[in-house]
């Protein structure tokens, strides 16, 4: 099974580069990308997981309103992008259901953050998709952790995927900066070993981003806007003609615990 997610927020990410963007300007760039994102998942008729900010659904009922209607499922990203306390598990899992009467059971911590999973279980959620199972350097070293799903206390961790050969992760930045024939072998060969692939993007990715102001470095923003949209819309081609089938997290999590 195909988990495609996207972690859906504020556009911050220039703020850690010491750029400048207003608030609006944040929401809009996550709205553009995220309109983009349904129609591509619309066309090819493929259901998604969206971790999504409080901030960011409270700004943009309307897109919530149709993912959810589209048959995608909606997750948490905390309450805000950049800001983090442990009472906002909780917090954001019931704003949310409130805000959009669904349930949520999955959490997706800002920038795959390590969270404390006691907590995680208390605040109600079944699942966790916060571990990306590799060495990062300046943002996480991972390599003891298990590649695939496992289960901690009464939640089931569901790590993005990595290739099963040297730990290659498969997330966004190396969607945009390997050859794509490249990102599809390591994609098959996770989906080979693991029978599921776990991967997650932005919707910022799919939206014009290459402003000076920013102050960006280059590989974040590689192949993004027009460019990304035709790269995904090829790639999720790719995989429906390899008949992989699609789902979202709770539909995974049923599966595997079934």
């Amino acid at each position: 099974m195909v988990l495609l997610s996207f972690d859906i927020e504020e556009f911050d990410m220039p703020l850690e580069y010491k750029g400048e963007i207003p608030f609006d300007r944040q929401i809009s760039i996550s709205q553009t990308g995220l309109e983009r994102i349904l129609d591509l998942l619309k066309k090819h008729q493929v259901k998604a997981t969206f971790f999504s900010t409080v901030i960011f659904a409270e700004n943009s009922k309307h897109l919530i309103e149709r993912l959810l209607k589209e048959g995608h499922e909606l997750a948490s990203h905390t309450w805000f992008h950049s800001e983090f306390e442990e009472k906002h598990l909780k917090e954001s899992r019931e704003r949310l259901e409130e805000l959009f009467s669904t349930k949520v059971t999955g959490l997706r911590m800002p920038r795959m953050m390590p969270v404390n999973e006691t907590a995680v279980e208390k605040a109600g959620y079944s699942y966790n998709s916060s571990i990306n199972p590799t060495f990062l350097p300046g943002r996480y070293n991972n390599l003891k952790v298990s590649r695939t799903y496992f289960k901690e206390g009464n939640v089931t961790q569901i790590p993005a995927s990595v290739s099963p050969n040297f730990r290659i992760p498969l997330f966004w930045l190396s969607f945009h900066n390997f050859p794509l024939s490249f990102y599809k072998k390591l994609a098959s060969d996770s989906l080979k070993k693991d029978n599921y692939l776990n991967v997650y993007f932005h919707p910022w990715e799919f939206a014009e981003i290459k402003d000076e102001a920013f102050k960006l470095p280059g590989f974040t923003v590689k192949r993004s806007g027009k460019d990304m949209v035709e790269r995904f819309d090829e790639f999720i081609g790719w995989l429906k003609n390899k008949k992989y089938s699609f789902g979202t997290f709770q539909e995974f999590q049923k599966k595997i615990e079934s």
